[in-house]
């Protein structure tokens, strides 16, 4: 398989599903101005799917477009991180997920914007704006959460603990990866361990909040290998288009 196609897919999947799962937010925000703030992060994460799997179609050459590779796959083609594809729960467990990438995001895209493959660097461009003001909006929940109240420090506390495992696949890296860092088209995500590292524990200690010490790892994603919560997902995103193909608005 393209690496490149295989990698777009990555990116893309990421922002679709974690989009998919924002916009479940809509009419259901804990005031009025973050129903409104949750529902554009969404449509920011659906732009960026949209521009990946756009140009994954174009790179495949199969006459697949972004429509037919969000709607049209099954869920093991999917290759999406396990964490964006995490139950909302509660208010601050959703602000605790998208701080986690937001911060990886974030940092990537300031390195991708210097790819030698000048459509991704277009992407990244544009995409880094949107998620320096995600990253902006997560950490200040987090914060402002972690070192609220009692209850809402539980809370918080708790989506740490439940979230931070999935947090390795973030930089997650496989034969796919390393022939496009060879040839200068995506940055190596060792490079951003260490930035990432810095950037959450300075956030994490402002909200009051303790890493998890247990080093348990859960990765899959990348695979293909995902836990149930996607297939519900997929069985809302794409009912429309496998119980009418090709239907269009």
């Amino acid at each position: 398989m393209n690496a490149l196609f295989e990698y777009l897919l990555r990116l893309g999947d990421d922002s679709l599903i974690l989009g998919h799962r924002l916009s479940e937010w809509c009419g259901h925000g804990p005031i009025l101005e973050e129903d409104i703030a949750m529902t554009n992060l969404s449509l920011d994460l659906i732009g960026q799917a949209t521009s990946f799997l756009k140009y994954a179609g174009e790179v495949e050459g199969k006459s697949r477009n972004e429509d037919d590779l969000a709607f049209l796959r099954f869920e093991r083609e999917y290759k999406n991180l396990l964490l964006v594809e995490r139950p909302n729960q509660n208010f601050g467990a959703t602000m605790m997920r998208q701080f986690l990438f937001d911060a990886y995001r974030k940092l990537f895209f300031e390195r991708l914007v210097h790819s030698t493959d000048s459509q991704l660097s277009a992407i990244a461009a544009k995409s880094l704006k949107e998620t320096k003001y995600h990253l902006k909006h997560s950490s200040e929940w987090v914060i402002r959460l972690g070192d609220g109240t009692e209850e809402s420090h539980q809370k918080m506390q708790s989506a740490l603990d439940d979230l931070w495992k999935y947090s390795a696949e973030l930089f997650y890296q496989d034969d796919v990866d390393e022939d496009l860092i060879e040839n200068g088209i995506i940055p190596a995500v060792d490079a951003i361990k260490g930035e990432w590292d810095v950037l959450v524990r300075n956030v994490l200690e402002q909200a009051t909040l303790i890493i998890p010490s247990n080093n348990w790892e859960q990765v899959g994603g990348r695979k293909g290998i995902h836990s149930e919560h996607l297939g519900y997902i997929l069985a809302e995103l794409q009912y429309m288009q496998r119980a009418y193909p090709g239907m269009k608005w």
